[in-house]
């Protein structure tokens, strides 16, 4: 008689449609990380709650003029120090 397969452990996976999508790396300097936890913990969310939400209202259209609400920082190819 064959063993039944052990149960899985983790998380059980989300039904469809339910899932985030697709995971992105970003990479931030010690400096702006800092500035981007204690906002988050200030808005009581988390990192990833944070950002989502920031880039969600830089993409919202504005009503009248068609352009977006804000702007995510400049960053350039090399900062001096």
């Amino acid at each position: 008689m064959p063993q039944p397969k052990p149960k899985k452990i983790g998380r059980p996976k989300l039904p469809k449609g339910e899932a985030k999508g697709r995971i992105v790396p970003i990479r931030f300097n010690p400096a702006d990380l800092k500035r981007i936890e204690s906002m988050a913990r200030a808005s009581q969310q988390t990192v990833s709650e944070w950002i989502r939400g920031r880039v969600a209202a830089v993409m919202e259209p504005r009503q009248a003029t068609g352009r977006t609400k804000g702007k995510l920082g400049h960053y350039p190819a090399a900062r001096a120090r």
